[in-house]
């Protein structure tokens, strides 16, 4: 099978566009359907429906993907094991649509010589088990500062996003230049994503609390497109999302991002790493990240109690 043809059909599966993957990848768009269509007459089957929402999986696509990433993977490991201090560095992020993927994008344009194997656990507890076995590298968490995690790991934290309201034409909000989160409370945030005992879900429960929100997780969650159509057409559903999350929308939805001020909510992305792993590019990740770092980013902000910094007192 051309593992070049599957690296760019799970580029287009995460994208949910080819003109998209196409840039990811640094290829034409027609050398992505080139691809994509020559691996469809291999394996027999259509793998995407294209649509003007973009390209959407098959049955045999949504089938098809978890092997093609494990296919991927397989690849990586093999070339790997061949190329003694040079193994790619393997980090774990939320998803592939986050934040802590988008600061890895960031990792990559700044040093392009450095692998990278970016992998998607479920929640903190496998993350951390992944790191502690040395499955993976590091792993992008929300995670209690100072950290509470097995002797020998580290944690530091490296990114807040401020969250952002998300809303069709018709909502209240929807022409509002920024809204308090005060003001979100009585309407409808729907957020089908959350699953019960994650990090995400333990800091929306802490944002619901302390705003006295209300947000609904019921119905099942079909991704990313059914939301953004629901919302879309609702004049009453709302959801969060952060600031650096990638979502991309037919122009006639016209949905609405909407920052969140005074104070504004942040997400507290951590690293957290084995203290004793000697990947020289797990330091220089570090390195990049703590340069993105703002002295300021408190003053304003929100977030839980566990994730707020000591505060110092001048003598």
């Amino acid at each position: 099978m051309d593992l070049k043809a599957v690296r760019t059909f799970v580029a287009v599966a995460d994208a949910g566009w080819f003109q998209e993957a196409a840039a990811e990848l640094s290829l034409t768009q027609q050398a992505v359907s080139k691809r994509v269509a020559a691996l469809e007459r291999d394996l027999g089957v259509r793998l995407f429906t294209r649509t003007p929402r973009g390209a959407r999986l098959t049955i045999d696509g949504q089938a098809f993907l978890p092997h093609a990433r494990d296919l991927l993977r397989a690849a990586e490991r093999a070339a790997a094991s061949v190329r003694p201090g040079r193994r790619a560095l393997r980090v774990d992020v939320i998803g592939r649509r986050l934040a802590p993927a988008d600061l890895l994008r960031g990792f990559r344009r700044a040093r392009p010589e450095i692998e990278l194997d970016v992998v998607t656990l479920f929640d903190v507890d496998a993350a951390i088990a992944a790191v502690r076995s040395g499955t993976i590298d590091a792993s992008f968490r929300a995670v209690p500062l100072p950290a509470r995690l097995p002797d020998g790991m580290e944690a530091a934290r490296v990114f807040d996003e401020p969250l952002q309201l998300l809303t069709g034409p018709a909502h209240e909000f929807a022409a509002a230049r920024a809204v308090t989160p005060a003001r979100l409370a009585g309407h409808r945030i729907w957020m089908p994503g959350l699953v019960a005992g994650t990090e995400w879900a333990g800091f929306y429960d802490d944002l619901a609390a302390a705003f006295g929100l209300t947000i609904e997780v019921t119905g099942p969650d079909f991704g990313a497109e059914p939301l953004l159509d629901t919302i879309a057409d609702s004049p009453a559903l709302a959801t969060l999302v952060g600031e650096r999350t990638r979502l991309v929308w037919p122009a006639d939805q016209d949905l609405r991002r909407i920052p969140l001020r005074d104070p504004t909510p942040v997400y507290p992305h951590s690293l957290i790493w084995r203290g004793d792993n000697p990947h020289a590019a797990l330091t220089a990740l570090r390195d990049h990240l703590g340069s993105l770092r703002d002295d300021h980013r408190d003053v304003g902000t929100w977030t839980p109690q566990w994730a707020r910094r000591p505060q110092v007192t001048e003598p």
